[in-house]
């Protein structure tokens, strides 16, 4: 997973194997021999590594595109959490991991948006009203609109 994760996105970032060490202060050897999955860097070295391919620690370390619709990484703080399939009232179940990290409990309600040429997006509606400015500075009570 490592190693074929980071030549992903050595790759996808134009980098060469030499701009991947001259930024973590290794070899270009040192990163070949990552790459071929003969060692792994140092957690520190991790770390920088993840920050410079704009991907977080755990998705650099354990992200595996067969599990994922064969896609590639996406970039930090991105998420693909799976195929959703639209029941006959137009009903949808947005994944566990999903609600989970957003915090969408039953009963929330939340904002549908879409745009003819990029799709659809969900929102909590607390997030979306206090953003178009609906909502008081504490998310809660509705404040009389602007004029």
């Amino acid at each position: 997973m490592f190693k074929d994760n980071l030549i992903q996105l050595r790759k996808m970032r134009h980098l060469t194997q030499e701009d991947i060490a001259e930024a973590l202060g290794v070899t270009r050897q040192a990163v070949a021999k990552w790459e071929a999955g003969d060692t792994i860097p140092d957690l520190d070295k991790c770390r920088v590594l993840a920050e410079l391919l704009e991907v977080s620690l755990d998705d650099l370390a354990n992200y595996e595109p067969d599990k994922n619709l064969g896609l590639g990484l996406p970039p930090k703080g991105k998420h693909l959490f799976g195929l959703v399939t639209v029941g006959d009232k137009g009903q949808i179940v947005i994944p566990a991991k999903a609600r989970k990290l957003f915090d969408i409990s039953p009963g929330d309600q939340v904002v549908v948006l879409g745009d003819e040429a990029q799709g659809l997006a969900v929102l909590k509606a607390d997030y979306f009203l206090a953003l178009a400015g609906v909502l008081g500075d504490a998310g809660t009570g509705m404040r009389e609109p602007q004029k």
